[in-house]
């Protein structure tokens, strides 16, 4: 009998030994490719996995306050909706790339199907600055944007939501304008929209909380408990600060936290209800008494027990993972730690549960808001609080079994059981021809 070759998984771009990845789209195919292997994916279906559905560019011309016309450029791409509508944000941010945002549409395919719930991946951009536009500006950049998507947009297509320099009102007018083209209120459009246009409660909240409930998890692995552990939280936005909030409130010691200028630090722990009081008057830690200002090189290397690294992508690399003093690391922001970072971390015995686990609160509860619009019923805070729970300890408790099954790194078992998911609903589905 003639032997049969092992599948062979092409190699997207992995950088020589040592180099650290430039490229998101790379870092997130470098763990796809060894997850696919471990599953031993078939390699027909891995191509088919591997390619986004649709990649589309806009142009988005826009006249400005003073009379001027500017062309900003905006991308949406729909990664895979084998398992529901695509699901993700769009951010608005002077370095977008169609490479970044095509990593961040298949991140948000694992996402979905690592806490199992009935979407597929998307994520949007807009080449701009929006903290050098206009109020008006924005609006008028966000309409013509959701105009040109009106066709590939809609609660059973594509469901966007807010991600970096987006926020509710950006979600209002994208609900608006989709609205006033249908001809009648289409709530369920998107996702991350104020209260009183059909948001839901406890999601402004709901990744900084996820965030506590994985750390509150992940905790034990180490011999810790979160109530006794020392935390530090890179990033000061929504994410970082309500992750920084909600483990303080649940006993943990934040001993440093940081924005894109720098940080705070004392060993003996952080007032956080005064620092986020202080930073919510002054944008800035600068004159919080009682504590050390750090950069946020050294930030990520203080001795803590769980560090969240709630800010950019690869922010932990190769040449600092090694002095990466913390147990635990639990990705709040998307991409933190590079694939070469990774390794180096395996070897030093650190736990690292990765974004598509760890900052998956804001898409559960992104679902449960689509629920209700869909449904035209609400659910008190507690409700949801309660059910985005349930979610997240079992999708732990998933990819911990799948870590301890196959004996590999949570990063590579949550992709090993997002793939699977996807994966097994292709195949049932079938491929249409």
């Amino acid at each position: 009998m003639d032997q049969v070759a092992e599948p062979q998984f092409p190699t997207i771009g992995t950088p020589p030994q040592g180099v650290d990845s430039a490229s998101p789209f790379e870092e997130m195919m470098s763990r796809f490719d060894v997850a696919a292997q471990k599953l031993g994916l078939d390699p027909g279906l891995y191509k088919v996995l591997r390619e986004p559905v649709r990649e589309t560019k806009v142009s988005i011309p826009i006249v400005m306050d003073d009379g001027r016309i500017e062309v900003f450029i905006g991308y949406r791409v729909l990664h895979n909706i084998a398992r529901g509508p695509g699901k993700g944000g769009i951010r608005y941010d002077k370095n977008v790339t169609l490479d970044e945002v095509r990593a961040l549409s298949a991140w948000m395919t694992w996402k979905c199907a690592v806490v199992n719930i009935p979407f597929g991946g998307a994520k949007g951009g807009v080449i701009c600055d929006p903290g050098s536009l206009s109020r008006g500006e924005l609006e008028r950049i966000t309409r013509r944007y959701t105009a040109e998507l009106m066709d590939q947009f809609g609660p059973e297509k594509d469901v966007p939501a807010p991600d970096m320099g987006t926020n509710p009102q950006t979600m209002a007018w994208i609900m608006d304008t989709y609205s006033m083209h249908a001809r009648h209120t289409v709530t369920s459009c998107v996702t991350g929209k104020p209260l009183s246009l059909g948001g839901s409660r406890g999601r402004v909240e709901a990744t900084g909380r996820g965030l506590m409930l994985i750390c509150r998890e992940a905790a034990p692995l180490k011999g810790l408990t979160l109530d006794s552990s020392r935390i530090v939280v890179q990033g000061f936005g929504n994410v970082g600060s309500i992750s920084a909030r909600m483990c303080h409130e649940a006993g943990a010691t934040v001993i440093g936290v940081s924005d894109i200028s720098g940080g705070i630090w004392n060993e003996k722990g952080l007032d956080i209800p005064a620092v986020l009081k202080h930073y919510e008057r002054s944008r800035s830690f600068e004159g919080f008494p009682g504590v050390s200002r750090i950069n946020n090189a050294q930030l990520l290397e203080l001795d803590t027990d769980i560090l969240i690294p709630a800010a950019n992508e690869n922010q932990i690399r190769s040449r600092n993972a090694g002095n990466i003093k913390a147990r635990i690391i639990v990705e709040g922001a998307n991409g933190p730690t590079t694939q070469r970072a990774d390794d180096v971390l395996d070897q030093k015995g650190v736990l690292v549960v990765p974004d598509i686990l760890a900052n998956a609160g804001g898409v559960t509860v992104s679902y449960f808001e689509w629920v209700q619009d869909r449904a035209g019923f609400f659910w008190r805070e507690q409700e949801v609080n309660e059910r985005m729970e349930d979610i997240m300890v079992q999708s732990f408790r998933d990819v911990a079994g799948m870590a301890e099954k196959y004996n590999v790194s949570f990063r590579i078992a949550a992709y090993m059981l997002g793939i699977s998911r996807v994966a097994h609903d292709t195949m049932v589905r079938g491929l249409y021809a």
